[in-house]
């Protein structure tokens, strides 16, 4: 299920006269809504929700039915996409049967590292086409609303999709000029939003950007408390550009924190592995995003996050001596101090890290001397997304190769992959932005 690439017109007009009525007596104050919102607040000010999809700053896709393994296993490998969607159930779930989906399924990606976006399309708005559709009535709107999430808790549970895991409600295109079919839907989601966040689940809906995305951005900015907001919007607007950014249509903060998925691109056709699908592409970023790290100093004060690793020889001294002091030391190639002078230890240690990395042993440290240096370390699969010190490490290590700076910070960005991919293009390596054995290999080989 998606929303049509052709989106519901907005009407300036249409919104502004049915301002009166959205904050008429209809709209009600739910009263565990204060409390749910402390608690996600703790619970992000703990370090964000444990359940999925997790937290990430990245690509993701869904597609009409889960995956068999081996293609999940390839597009891993060779794709650029962190996250996948998952239509668990719902009445006007297009691809009834889900052969794939089990509880054995989703631990796989999740072993693997990916990050599993579970969605729930069921009745649609009341002025909608589909067969299945919410009521027109409000208060029957969000028990309708309540028992959707109590079904959808449910089939989560039964997949192993823990609680804190934010579950996505598939709302397709309406017309949000009619007040009583707006207002059933903010209602319906309302219902959603409660029963998700009292089982210590996350609120998520998807949406045309122009349809159930507007229209909840406009009933926060003008009537906030009346409803329960999700705590994520995923909004579908084919613009293709790679961001979480919006426009005019979501003017509040309200998910200005990592809260936003955005699908940019609808029913294009991408092959990894030997495997094509047919899928929605998505920018992801939830949870506490693909969050910087601080600078680690490594041999308890030196800094090797350098903007350059120029070569070195004896008698040259400072800072990128120093670094690569710490880097042979670290390796476990000199046992000298740090002195952030090249001695002849420090030639020395080159020449047994050259030795050990199969390079020509001059003793004089070289550009590829430099980014083997770098690399050496665990070398796990990393793309757009992944944090952590081997990410830092790749940075350092391209910074060294491409000798051009590389942004520092232990978080892949899309940035780090254009370095990633000028440097596969470079190597002779399949362009991918994916680092996988074949690029830590070339690295670790100072090629």
């Amino acid at each position: 299920m998606k929303s049509s690439s052709a989106s519901v017109l907005v009407r300036a007009s249409a919104l502004a006269l049915a301002a009166v009525t959205v904050v008429a007596g209809q709209l009600v104050q739910l009263s565990s809504e204060p409390a749910a919102a402390a608690a996600v607040q703790r619970q992000r000010a703990a370090g964000g929700p444990a359940g999925a999809p997790g937290s990430l700053t990245g690509y993701g896709f869904d597609a009409c039915t889960a995956p068999p393994q081996a293609v999940m296993d390839a597009w891993w490998q060779e794709s650029p996409y962190s996250a996948v969607g998952v239509y668990i159930g719902g009445s006007n779930r297009v691809c009834k049967t889900q052969t794939e989906l089990t509880p054995g399924w989703v631990q796989a990606q999740r072993q693997t590292g990916w990050h599993v976006m579970p969605i729930q399309v069921g009745p649609q708005a009341s002025c909608s086409g589909y067969a299945d559709k919410m009521s027109s009535d409000l208060a029957t709107a969000e028990q309708q609303g309540h028992a959707e999430a109590v079904t959808a808790i449910a089939t989560a549970q039964s997949l192993g999709i823990e609680p804190q895991s934010t579950l996505y409600y598939d709302l397709e295109d309406y017309d949000i000029g009619p007040d009583d079919c707006r207002r059933a839907a903010l209602r319906f989601l309302s219902g959603w939003t409660t029963e998700l966040r009292a089982a210590n689940y996350r609120s998520g809906v998807y949406s045309n950007i122009a349809a159930a995305i507007t229209s909840l951005d406009y009933a926060a900015i003008r009537s906030p408390g009346s409803y329960a907001m999700p705590d994520d919007i995923w909004f579908a607007w084919a613009n293709g550009q790679a961001d979480a950014v919006t426009d005019v249509r979501v003017q509040s903060d309200t998910w200005d924190n990592h809260q936003r998925i955005h699908q940019y691109a609808l029913d294009v056709t991408q092959s990894y592995g030997g495997y094509p699908l047919t899928i929605d592409v998505n920018w992801v970023d939830v949870g506490e995003g693909s969050t910087p790290s601080a600078s680690k100093r490594l041999c308890g004060h030196v800094d090797v996050d350098l903007t350059a690793y120029p070569a070195r020889t004896l008698g040259s001294h400072g800072v990128a001596v120093r670094a690569a002091q710490c880097l042979l030391r670290k390796h476990g190639f000199m046992k000298a101090r740090i002195s952030g002078v090249y001695d002849k230890a420090t030639a020395a240690a080159v020449r047994k890290a050259q030795r050990k990395l199969d390079q020509k042993e001059t003793g004089k440290l070289t550009r590829w001397t430099w980014v083997a240096l770098l690399a050496k370390g665990s070398h796990p699969l990393v793309k757009v997304g992944a944090t952590g010190d081997p990410v830092r490490r790749l940075e350092r290590a391209l910074t060294a190769a491409l000798r051009k700076k590389v942004k520092i910070d232990g978080a892949f960005s899309q940035n780090t992959e254009k370095a990633v991919r000028k440097y596969q293009k470079k190597a002779g390596l399949p362009v991918t932005g994916v680092v996988t054995d074949a690029m830590w290999d070339r690295l670790l080989n100072g090629q």
